[in-house]
């Protein structure tokens, strides 16, 4: 049975597994592999640079690169060393990155050196980072950052690493999230809440329990017949891919990247099969719909019968293209995860050859309820609109933002809940119907419309790739909808009457949009997530003062 009363850290946990399985593969991108044992060297050298550098009990580490296995070693290293590790979007112009890490408070910045000028631009005004750590490095390493392979040649003369204030169950991570609105938060959530959240490693689909205590991950893992190889997809900068790069690795499993972090689906479908993956991460309908469209063009290419699991956070994701994947994937469970960064296990689907789900139906989690507004449980079947809010476990907050932190983590019924700001219906049947978040809701005479639920209805139609839903401002009922449409590759452009006609004919006649603006790309982020407040500037741009 697990004790919750011991310190649960990563930390423990990956050097358990380093111990007991050392020539196994921790990481594969491309053509460069790194060893259990090398992951965990290197993590202990660079923990020791860290300290030695003068960063203290928590101190924030911050990873500045796009997928490589170094992300997540520093991450191992942040962890081994009781600091706080966190992220930073690789996207980010120079006052954002400015912003982020003066907010975060960050005293180490691991980057890739490519960005070495974004940086360049605004380090004189970020006195409080001691040392800048540059990867992929050669003679271009800036003369005040150390190159890598310097920061982890020494390797302690004790091992594993533990800096002299040891670890506890309050060390922590951050995971900054840009949302839709606002600048980034960091979302502050404890090690040992994360892994008790992860149900101390267990797994259901391969009948595997919990740990009782972090020691035995290692024998544990060196003794499975199954070896998982999760092929992770989107960015180690954002939730999705970062967290279940951790849960892979608390399995021991081997944690595949794309070559130079590119998201393709024939890349991602030849690595998949080269390395014999089992599990693969996406962001929704972004990632997979090219993969199924990959799969149809060429059917004979790939063998996908070894992958038996495919998970999604972050988007939504349509039932045909779920059915269409199962084609070529006959022993995949598709495993539809409806969170956030601050909200972990809202909502679950999975569609698999015995059954299916409806696009945007799930089911509720086991510590979720829905509430309306002034805090009234909604009850099942009553047609009634709510905000998801995920009770038990959950982050500290918002780091230095109390009063967001206050508003989104709020006392019910005696009870502290995380209410990020999704809204839902609850069916009789108890089952979720998301509808979307309620920053981005439009509200066009009186009727509010959630761009997703218009945005799915769209995507269903032959000719269309993607599509964003904006409002704009309307003199008459307050605003309107605008459709922002990508077309697939070769596609002839539809009439506008032809999209308004096939949303109205699956959706009420004022969810309809009156305006379509066709665009070569929406311009989602590499997580799969679209940038409204852009968005609604290309709404605004094509329709001009139609919309006024």
């Amino acid at each position: 049975m697990t004790d919750p009363n011991l310190t649960w850290t990563y930390a423990a946990i990956w050097e358990s597994i380093a111990a007991a399985q050392p020539d196994a593969d921790a990481f594969i991108q491309g053509d460069e592999h790194l060893s259990w044992a090398e992951f965990d060297r290197q993590g202990d050298a660079l923990a020791a640079y860290l300290v030695e550098a003068g960063l203290g009990r928590h101190a924030t580490v911050a990873a500045y690169m796009p997928n490589r296995p170094e992300y997540m070693t520093t991450y191992n290293a942040a962890i081994k060393a009781a600091l706080t590790p966190i992220n930073i979007n690789y996207r980010y112009t120079s006052g954002e990155l400015e912003y982020l890490i003066d907010n975060s408070d960050a005293e180490a910045v691991v980057f890739d050196a490519r960005y070495a000028g974004t940086i360049e631009e605004v380090r004189g005004s970020l006195d409080r980072v001691k040392c800048w750590i540059a990867v992929g490095a050669d003679s271009d390493c800036p003369d005040w950052a150390a190159r890598w392979e310097d920061a982890i040649a020494k390797t302690p003369d004790a091992r594993p690493f533990e800096a002299p204030w040891g670890r506890s169950n309050d060390d922590m991570l951050m995971i900054y999230t840009g949302g839709t609105t606002g600048m980034p938060k960091g979302v502050m959530w404890r090690l040992s809440d994360l892994i008790a959240k992860g149900n101390y490693g267990a797994n259901p689909l391969l009948g595997v329990p919990p740990l009782e205590k972090p020691e035995d991950a290692g024998p544990r893992a060196a003794a499975a017949v199954f070896k998982s190889r999760s092929l992770i997809a989107p960015p180690l900068m954002h939730g999705t891919g970062l967290l279940t790069a951790m849960a892979a690795l608390v399995a021991g499993g081997t944690v595949l990247l794309l070559p130079d972090a590119k998201f393709s689906a024939e890349g991602l479908l030849d690595m998949a099969q080269q390395h014999k993956a089992t599990r693969m991460t996406i962001v929704g309908e972004p990632f997979a719909r090219p993969i199924l469209d990959a799969l149809e063009a060429e059917p004979e290419r790939w063998d996908m019968t070894g992958v038996l699991l495919m998970t999604s956070s972050g988007a939504m994701w349509t039932r045909e293209t779920k059915l269409g994947l199962i084609k070529h994937m006959p022993n995949v469970n598709l495993m539809d995860a409806y969170s956030s960064s601050e909200a972990l296990g809202m909502g679950m689907s999975v569609t698999n050859a015995q059954g299916e789900t409806q696009t945007a139906r799930f089911e509720i989690g086991e510590t979720c309820s829905v509430f309306t507004e002034d805090h009234r449980r909604v009850e099942p079947g009553s047609g009634e609109k709510g905000l998801l809010a995920v009770g038990g476990i959950n982050p500290i907050g918002y780091y230095k933002d109390e009063e967001k932190t206050a508003k989104t983590f709020p006392v019910i019924e005696g009870e502290r809940w995380c209410i990020p700001g999704d809204w839902a219906i609850v069916h009789a049947d108890g089952s979720l119907e998301i509808l979307g978040r309620g920053s981005q809701c439009i509200n066009t005479g009186g009727e509010k419309v959630f761009p997703e639920e218009v945005e799915e209805a769209l995507r269903r139609h032959e000719a269309v790739n993607d599509v964003a839903v904006t409002g704009l401002p309307d003199p008459r009922w307050g605003e309107r909808i605008c459709a922002v449409v990508e077309l697939r590759s070769g596609a002839a452009r539809p009439a506008e009457q032809e999209l308004a006609d096939w949303v109205r004919g699956q959706l009420a006649d004022y969810k309809t949009p009156r305006d379509f603006v066709f665009v070569d790309s929406v311009g989602r982020a590499p997580n799969g997530k679209l940038d409204y407040k852009a968005v609604k500037q290309i709404a605004l741009d094509a329709v001009g003062e139609q919309a006024a």
